[in-house]
């Protein structure tokens, strides 16, 4: 079996399941935000009662982190509708904007949109915050109300986004019938280049397949490959698995796996047992495919869908009016790191956006110096409009006074993870899919730029 079908075998209580067949499995973690949360509590309210109890307190997490630092009332009232939910329930994984239980959110744009809102407890971007606060376990099944939810894919378990009449199930029940998927195999091989980054891997993949390649299937990635990249680097691929149709990403479990989730779980004080699955030797795919990282260069996905291929070094007649780096995708610190490299030294001729994912991640770049100065100044210094509001941001558009949000037809070269027409606001406005390194490079010149003519 595949690593999807071991892990979907084991939360169905059977020896073995073959793609395409219809299973009752149960669910290890439900995740919902601010945006589909709401929804899926009427949906569960609705078919359960209005008194219900949901399945399991201690496997539902709730991050708001969409629609958060925007005036709107009807977006500030959707967390107040989580948090009377948390306190209903009785459930302790809510990741509230603010400190006070009783209070109610709203967000003050007098203060500016680059200082931090926030309270203690504030998560930032569900997927990325996840790992972080120790919710992600190999072997397991996570269900997020969010087609990114399969960015948890990097730590060796089942991950998928579903609706909030699914999630309302779920919720309820702690199961979920799905379709075992059809795995395609991509097996990496190599070591990345200097500035070229994973961004660039699974763009390259997609380029492959296409957009709609993947539809309904599992992308297992392993390989010596794989062991040449960091968590951050698998999260940012298994991340945009969906962007390719996929139902779910996944990796092998490693030593690196192992640190990671032991390190978070112990942290937090979650969960922290957990049953990885390994690769058989009987493995069954649908599609085969061998990539040499280390011959892969930056690479751009183009308007209007992330299957449209090409090479940074060959797109230098695009101009551009806007870089942006934040995200699940393209947010962490990591992300940031190599986008700063890149900078050092430097100024953006165009407006550039940065919105970290998490508030861990404005601590990390807000604290970490290289020489004199922190990464954060030195993307300040190079004009970079950074805030400390970690959240989802203009990656979905948003409402019209969401920071970053494109309010006019422009061209915008992005590290998020999709740009089909509207995505990031004017339904007219182009966006650009790179790594964050080409974001850099592009910033500089305006233009979008192989980040190779900026290394050092």
């Amino acid at each position: 079996m595949t690593l999807t079908e071991k892990i979907m075998a084991r939360a169905a209580g059977k020896a073995r399941v073959e793609a395409g067949d219809n299973v009752w499995v149960q669910a290890d973690v439900l995740m919902t935000h601010d945006v589909c949360g709401p929804g899926t509590i009427g949906v569960f309210k609705r078919e359960f009662g209005k008194t219900a109890k949901v399945w399991d307190k201690q496997k539902i997490v709730i991050i708001p982190d969409h629609y958060i630092f925007t005036a709107d009332s009807k977006s500030n009232r959707n967390v107040d509708i989580l948090r009377d939910f948390v306190k209903e329930q009785g459930l302790p994984y809510f990741y509230d904007v603010i400190d006070d239980s009783n209070g109610h959110w709203v967000f003050d744009p007098s203060k500016g949109l680059l200082n931090r809102q926030y309270g203690s407890n504030y998560a930032g971007v569900c997927h990325t915050a996840l790992p972080q606060k120790g919710h992600t376990r190999p072997g397991e099944i996570l269900f997020g109300t969010d087609s990114h939810t399969c960015m948890a894919g990097a730590f060796n378990e089942f991950a998928t986004g579903i609706g909030n009449t699914d999630a309302g199930f779920v919720m309820g029940t702690g199961k979920l019938l799905l379709k075992v998927p059809e795995t395609m195999h991509f097996r990496l091989e190599g070591k990345l280049q200097p500035g070229v980054m994973a961004k660039d891997i699974i763009l390259h993949c997609i380029g492959e397949i296409g957009f709609d390649g993947a539809t309904y299937r599992a992308m297992q990635f392993d390989g010596s490959g794989v062991t040449n990249l960091t968590m951050d680097d698998r999260m940012t691929i298994a991340n945009m698995a969906i962007e390719a149709g996929g139902k779910n990403g996944i990796f092998e479990f490693d030593e690196q796996t192992k640190k990671a989730v032991d390190y978070r779980c112990k942290l937090n004080g979650t969960k922290a047992t957990y049953e990885p699955v390994e690769r058989d030797r009987d493995e069954k795919f649908s599609y085969e495919l061998v990539v040499d990282v280390s011959k892969l260069e930056p690479t751009v996905a183009c308007h209007p869908d992330p299957g449209q291929r090409k090479k940074a070094k060959d797109m230098g007649n695009v101009t551009l009016d806007r870089a942006y780096v934040g995200s699940c995708t393209g947010g962490k610190t990591s992300d940031f790191l190599e986008f700063a490299h890149v900078l050092k030294g430097k100024r953006v001729k165009i407006d550039t956006f940065g919105v970290p994912a998490t508030p861990e991640i404005v601590k990390d770049l807000q604290t970490t110096k290289w020489g004199e100065k922190t990464v954060w100044q030195i993307l300040v210094d190079s004009g970079v409009q950074m805030t400390e509001n970690a959240g989802g941001a203009a990656c979905l558009g948003g409402r019209v006074d969401t920071f970053g949000r494109m309010n006019s037809p422009m061209k915008c070269i992005s590290a998020t993870n999709r740009n089909f027409p509207g995505r990031m606001g004017h339904k007219e406005s182009q966006v650009f899919l790179a790594s964050p390194a080409t974001v850099a490079a592009s910033a500089i010149t305006g233009r979008i730029t192989d980040p190779r003519e900026y290394w050092s």
